[in-house]
């Protein structure tokens, strides 16, 4: 049986030699027919020349070079469509996702599981970062058409039909947990003690995890384009409270109510949801206009043993 590992990799060349030791440790621990997969995602350090010189030693590499930076899911979602085993691994390049554990995940494939994820005890962040993960997570669960697991990454292993499935949903902002999720199989989420990074720092900068936050909330739930509609209903049920007051004074009191400031609040108010509305809605068309174009996903600068 041949089992890939699919690793994306991004200004990784001061520690990939230590993410291969361990992935070739378990190699001969459990004696696997192993292709490891590194996608080199547009770095901006040697990662590349790295990874020739690591096949030139461990034949079971293939590596594949981006020709920029396309993202940390596009590079995942590339390796997929590479990989040929029966088995298929996602792990990131940090060791974050200890390949030690990959064993014990693939087991639950030979129990009649389609896909084993991680899911994530404890992590070793500052308390900002893993608050706001918390809360992503919370939100998209409360939110999305379907069921994503909550503290759940892309660490998994699955069979290969599920990698198969995964990669018919070609989108343009691929969310792939969520695409994990939606395709269904027999799945199950093993907790596991997530580490900290062993060198480099995380690829994943503010506007790179805002970005994932959107595309899972956009491309998983309608949520958002419904909000429009609450908030229509509930400016309605305001302006006719409103009127309703206004005139009550006026037949009953007969008071004139001039209502400088309450036209201005009111304009202010109503002209600030409608940008909101907007938007929600342009958001929406954009993700379709990204789609219409039909780009390819990456753009393959070179290859190894590929």
């Amino acid at each position: 049986m041949l089992i890939s590992i699919v690793v994306p990799i991004y200004n990784s060349a001061s520690f990939i030699d230590k993410l291969v030791e361990a992935i070739d440790i378990e190699k001969r621990k459990n004696n696997w027919n192993l292709e490891l997969i590194l996608v080199e995602d547009g770095s901006g350090d040697n990662s590349f020349e790295k990874i020739t010189k690591l096949s030139e030693t461990h034949t079971y590499i293939k590596g594949i070079k981006l020709s920029r930076n396309f993202g940390h899911q596009a590079s995942v979602r590339t390796g997929l469509q590479f990989c040929k085993g029966d088995y298929i691994a996602i792990i990131d390049d940090d060791l974050q996702d200890p390949p030690s554990l990959l064993p014990q995940f693939f087991n639950y494939l030979d129990n009649g599981y389609d896909v084993a994820y991680g899911v994530r005890k404890n992590r070793k962040e500052n308390f900002i970062k893993i608050l706001s993960y918390k809360f992503f997570y919370k939100i998209i669960r409360a939110i999305s058409d379907i069921k994503i697991p909550l503290d759940s990454g892309d660490f998994c292993v699955m069979k290969k039909q599920v990698a198969e499935n995964m990669l018919l949903l070609q989108e343009k902002n691929p969310f792939l947990r969520g695409i994990r999720s939606w395709v269904g199989f027999k799945q199950i989420g093993v907790e596991f003690e997530r580490q900290q990074r062993i060198g480099g720092k995380s690829g994943y900068t503010l506007k790179k995890l805002l970005k994932i936050a959107s595309d899972g909330i956009f491309s998983f739930s309608n949520f958002p384009i419904r909000i429009i509609t609450l908030l229509g209903t509930f400016g309605l049920f305001i302006a006719i409270l409103y009127s309703i007051y206004i005139i009550s004074k006026f037949i009953f009191w007969g008071i004139e109510s001039p209502g400088f400031v309450t036209t201005v609040l009111f304009i202010a108010f109503f002209g600030s949801l409608n940008l909101i509305c907007l938007g929600i809605i342009g958001e929406y068309i954009s993700r379709i206009y990204a789609e219409s174009k039909n780009r390819p996903h990456v753009i393959i600068e070179k290859t190894i043993n590929i």
